[in-house]
């Protein structure tokens, strides 16, 4: 039997340079940062076809998944959830809500979720000490998991976990499982299932609705609380799991320049958030203090969610 297994990322060159929006600095993508060779598992990371118990389950999530996100289903989470009226609460305190949640689409760590922002934050403040809105976008990514909390609607795992994809347009061969697709009701609609769909060359992401989650939740929370976080903050809470995009290269047509420029940083976080899990944890209450002054620094003390 033939085992398909993903790469790892390409490296982004050494001499690729991004314009910072706020301190205009040339940027090289740091070398301190050691790749593991297998995941918690044992196994490689994202594989999504290694026989195991862990994994059986996280197929059988996508193929929930990828029956019921459709364009009209999108559409209505997100009406209902830009109400912003779920909770009032700080970010940190968000953070600590985050102790109970497991993320089962996730094959590589079956940790707590705060964990796993700790330890991709960390990493990151480690090779990008001066980035600070990094770091913090890397604690903060996650957050919209509490979507599967009951005062946040106790959402099943499908509608706020795993690898998203535009709606309203064709499924990408690319995207993980992307065989349950032929499920989805979406799949033959002839408004929906040619290359562009609803969309048009080069109309900016912005303008594609995103399969609903948490990444979708927290970009809203993040942009309505007035956060003063850069607009690369903001791609990468959005887009940090559209692995057909930032992967696969998938869906790139879609895109208009500023994608193209938030881009670079993603492909530097997604390092991060995916190679940082780990069995070894952080000491919370040492490095609170830190994260706690760039909350601070890039939001209000209380936030709707």
């Amino acid at each position: 039997m033939t085992i398909l297994i993903e790469q790892l990322p390409v490296e982004i060159q050494a001499d690729e340079t991004n314009i910072h929006a706020q301190n205009q600095k040339e940027l090289v993508l740091g070398d301190g940062f050691a790749v593991p060779e297998t995941n918690a598992f044992g196994h490689n990371f994202r594989d999504y076809t290694v026989e195991s118990a862990r994994q059986q389950g996280v197929e059988n999530f996508y193929k929930i998944n990828h029956f019921n996100q459709t364009y009209d289903y999108v559409s209505k989470m997100r009406v209902e959830y830009a109400k912003l009226d779920k909770a009032e609460m700080s970010i940190w305190e968000c953070c600590e809500l985050l102790n109970d949640v497991v993320d089962d689409s996730d094959p590589d760590l079956d940790e707590p979720q705060i964990q796993h922002l700790l330890q991709s934050a960390e990493a990151i403040r480690k090779d990008y000490p001066d980035e600070d809105w990094l770091h913090l976008t890397a604690l903060i990514h996650d957050l919209g998991k509490v979507l599967l909390l009951p005062s946040f609607g106790e959402l099943p795992q499908w509608a706020v976990v795993g690898d998203t994809f535009p709606v309203g347009c064709a499924f990408h061969d690319s995207i993980v499982h992307s065989k349950y697709f032929k499920e989805n009701p979406d799949y033959n609609n002839t408004a929906y299932k040619s290359k562009f769909g609803v969309y048009s060359e080069g109309c900016g992401l912005d303008k594609v609705l995103m399969s609903w989650g948490h990444d979708d939740y927290m970009y809203l929370v993040a942009k309505e609380n007035g956060t003063t976080l850069p607009s690369a903050g903001l791609f990468i809470i959005r887009y940090h799991s559209f692995y057909a995009l930032h992967k696969s290269g998938a869906y790139k047509e879609l895109m208009n320049e500023e994608d193209k420029e938030n881009l670079k940083w993603l492909h530097i976080f997604n390092k991060y958030d995916l190679y940082s899990k780990s069995k070894v944890q952080i000491n919370v209450e040492e490095v609170k203090p830190y994260y706690m002054s760039l909350i601070e620094k890039y939001f209000p003390a209380k936030l709707k969610w």
